[in-house]
């Protein structure tokens, strides 16, 4: 600071400046501002109305004292004033202040010079800034506020130089997701993972041709520097500076998009599933009835892919119509029921046919628990129906087996009796005597009652098949000529030449052909064509007819007659059904348990006015067929215990073994058997071989009583007899320890082979 000035030359300064000041006093008065002029001391030497006016004194009270005595009323020190700055460097200071009344000024200080260029004191103004430093102070808890609502948002949000891509502000979400890079390059380069702007952020999309903002852009983009997806709002507005900007709000939507995969590759694997399955999986959308099917719909009923519409109403047209009205009653109740839905219905092919259908659905469920779609697999029973039917069919036979065996057990019996003394007749009578030709056709008489005893059998539990190796070609030729014998209607024959053999029962397959055969000879009334076809087929595996793999023989019976309904195929196997005024279906239902004995299979088709075709499938022999030979009567001697509960059948068994040169004994039963047995042992005149009724009521029959004998005699000959020809036993004798079988009833001829073969160990 330089030399002070005296007082005299002070005094002379101040009457200058009141020269200087007086005209421009006026003005300055209106002034609010404070306005002070101090000297070297920092005493007032004057001020303006408007400081003068804010310390509420007169000027004349205030001119000498010092500047803190007018504002704080203190000596605190001056240390950082800008006036004792100002007088200190000569330069022009300022600062803002706080005086303790709350209010807020900002103090600017002007060194003031003498004629000789000394400092001699300095010239103070300042305004009060208490209402814009208290709107500062709002406008910045409000910005605070909404800037820690920004960054408390789970969302980028930026603002950006529309032209530059220059970052004008971001939220601390963009901070945290980038941390210092964010500042490197363009926020674009790390959002959209490139140099440069992508396709959406081209200004036309949010400015228009003058410039200016227009609506929102929406897009959802990938950035492979975060691996994100994100969903962009993309919008031009005016910045605080007046220029044009871009604001962008990004969401992170990488969740909603793997959820949204997720439902993608649901859906994907819930259709390739549909194509994959002959089930079909949809999906029924309640509000606006649409059925999405994710299978080949067209393709399983038989239209062209996109044919069949997905109108739910459309729908209804397919279905049957005795289960149209129940399922439009479904669809009714489950708008609002959520009861799973489990239906069976018949669906209309391309073809006119109806196919069964399995429907089975659950709902999804809307916050208010009510179903806005429902999800459901149809699966095709059709040929689970079929099944079932073939099962009934089994069962209604099964459920006669016991009641029908006994009937023919009991009739094998009686025809037993007569065949063996019609047999035993004839040995005393001459051939060309006449008594013998009545006596051969009481003979055949009782044959042909044996084969309808076989047939009540086979009707009832499909009677076990003594099985043979036979020729296919004959059973052909010989059954359908018997049958059609007399009658209007004649035989085509086209059968293989290399046709191979079948083990079979003869009688049951001869039976039935004949049951086919007179089947189209009746559905012809006025006579026609019979076609017989046989040939060779190998089946492979997962064939349609359900049967094991292998070599079969198919036979073909086709008719010209009046057809079968549709409605009637799957029926006419069962035992009680017809279609014909007279008669029943007794001979087709005996056919197909014959059939499935043999371990084949049996198929109709038919059209109405057209004619029906019978295929049976019999598995094929690798076996050679054997030459027939005549039966003769073949005596020998030796002793034979014989064991039945019924005596008129132990005496008629006697008398032909007697004629036949053999000495019988008799047993009622299987334990009396046994006793006379081990005596006969013991008494060194054993029994040669054993002849043994399979059955006997009450009592021990043939297949204990061979198990006792054998225990007794390992080397024992025994011959098992019974009018249940369906008994396993007879098909399998050797497995039960049996040498030979004799099926009742029979004759002395075929009494004397069986008896011929046991006692010297080989056929005839």
């Amino acid at each position: 600071m330089s030399e002070k000035p005296t007082y005299e030359e002070l005094e002379k300064i101040i009457q200058e400046l009141k020269e200087t000041l007086h005209e421009r006093n006026m003005f300055l008065d209106n002034i609010p501002d404070h306005m002070i002029i101090q000297d070297l001391e920092q005493r007032v030497i004057w001020a303006n109305n408007g400081a003068v006016d804010s310390v509420g004194k007169k000027l004349e009270d205030i001119v000498g004292l010092h500047c803190y005595e007018i504002w704080q009323q203190s000596n605190e020190s001056c240390e950082g004033c800008p006036i004792l700055e100002t007088m200190k460097t000569g330069k022009v200071k300022e600062r803002e202040t706080m005086t303790p009344n709350g209010h807020a000024y900002h103090i600017y200080g002007r060194p003031m010079y003498d004629r000789k260029g000394r400092i001699v004191g300095a010239f103070e103004y300042s305004r009060d800034i208490s209402e814009l430093k208290r709107a500062e102070q709002t406008l910045k808890e409000s910005h605070d506020r909404f800037a820690l609502l920004l960054d408390s948002l789970n969302a980028a949000i930026y603002v950006t130089d529309i032209d530059t891509y220059e970052i004008l502000f971001m939220n601390k979400y963009i901070k945290n997701l980038f941390g210092d890079r964010v500042g490197e390059i363009c926020w674009k380069a790390f959002h959209h993972g490139q140099s440069g702007p992508c396709e959406f952020c081209t200004n036309d999309k949010i400015v228009d041709e003058s410039g200016e903002p227009t609506g929102p852009v929406v897009w959802d983009h990938y950035n492979p520097k975060v691996a994100a997806w994100w969903e962009i709002r993309d919008q031009a507005i005016q910045w605080t500076d007046g220029r044009i900007v871009r604001i962008e709000i990004a969401l992170d939507i990488s969740a909603r998009k793997q959820a949204e995969e997720a439902l993608r590759e649901s859906e994907e694997r819930l259709r390739t599933a549909g194509k994959a399955a002959y089930d079909l999986i949809y999906e029924w959308d309640v509000a606006i009835d649409t059925l999405e099917w994710f299978g080949d719909i067209d393709g399983l009923l038989g239209h062209r892919k996109g044919e069949i519409s997905r109108d739910i109403n459309a729908w209804f047209d397919l279905i049957h119509p005795e289960d149209r009205a129940k399922l439009k009653n479904a669809v009714e109740l489950h708008r609002t029921s959520t009861e799973p839905i489990k239906y069976e219905y018949m669906v209309r092919h391309n073809d006119g046919t109806y196919r069964h259908w399995n429907d089975h659905a659950l709902p999804l469920l809307d916050d208010k628990g009510c179903p806005y779609k429902w999800v459901g697999v149809c699966t095709d029973i059709t040929e689970r129906k079929r099944l079932e039917e073939e099962l009934l069919r089994a069962q209604k036979l099964e459920s006669l087996g016991v009641f029908a065996g006994g009937i023919a057990h009991d009739f094998n019996n009686i025809l037993t009796m007569i065949l063996g003394n019609v047999s035993m007749a004839k040995m005393g009578v001459s051939p060309e005597d006449e008594m013998f030709d009545l006596l051969n056709e009481a003979e055949m008489a009782s044959t042909r009652a044996q084969i309808l005893t076989k047939q009540l059998l086979t009707f009832a539990k499909g009677g076990t098949p003594i099985k043979e190796i036979a020729s296919i070609k004959a059973i052909l030729k010989g059954s359908s000529s018997f049958v059609l014998h007399g009658s209007k209607s004649g035989c085509e024959f086209s059968i293989a030449e290399n046709l191979w053999p079948a083990e079979v029962d003869v009688g049951q397959i001869s039976q039935v052909i004949n049951n086919i055969v007179i089947n189209a000879n009746q559905a012809m009334p006025e006579g026609g064509i019979i076609q017989v076809a046989a040939e060779n087929l190998i089946i492979d595996d997962g064939n349609e007819l359900l049967i094991k793999p292998g070599r079969y023989i198919r036979i073909s019976i086709r008719d010209q007659g009046v057809g079968i309904a549709e409605k009637h195929l799957l029926k006419i196997f069962d035992p009680y059904f017809t279609t014909k005024y007279a008669g029943n279906s007794i001979g087709l239902a005996t056919t197909y348990s014959i059939i499935k004995k043999h371990d084949g299979h049996i198929t109709v088709e038919s059209q109405l006015g057209v004619g029906t075709t019978f295929h049976i499938y019999l598995p094929a022999s690798d076996k050679i067929v054997a030459e027939k030979k005549e039966v003769k009567l073949i005596k020998g001697q030796g002793k034979i215990l014989v064991m039945d509960d019924v005596a008129a059948l132990r005496k008629i068994a006697g008398r032909i073994l007697e004629k036949l040169g053999y000495e019988p004994e008799f047993a009622k039963n299987g334990a009396e058997a046994i006793r006379m047995y081990k005596e006969a042992q013991a008494s060194e005149k054993p029994y040669h071989a054993v002849i043994l009724d399979l059955t006997i009521p009450g009592g021990m029959g043939g297949k204990d009583a061979v198990n006792k004998l054998l225990e007794i005699d390992p080397e024992v000959k025994a011959i098992v007899s019974s009018g249940y020809s369906d008994d396993p036993v007879l098909s399998n004798f050797q497995e039960y320890g049996f040498k030979g079988m004799m099926p009742k009833p029979f004759t002395s001829q075929s009494l004397s082979k069986v008896l011929h073969e046991v006692l010297q160990g080989e056929k005839e």
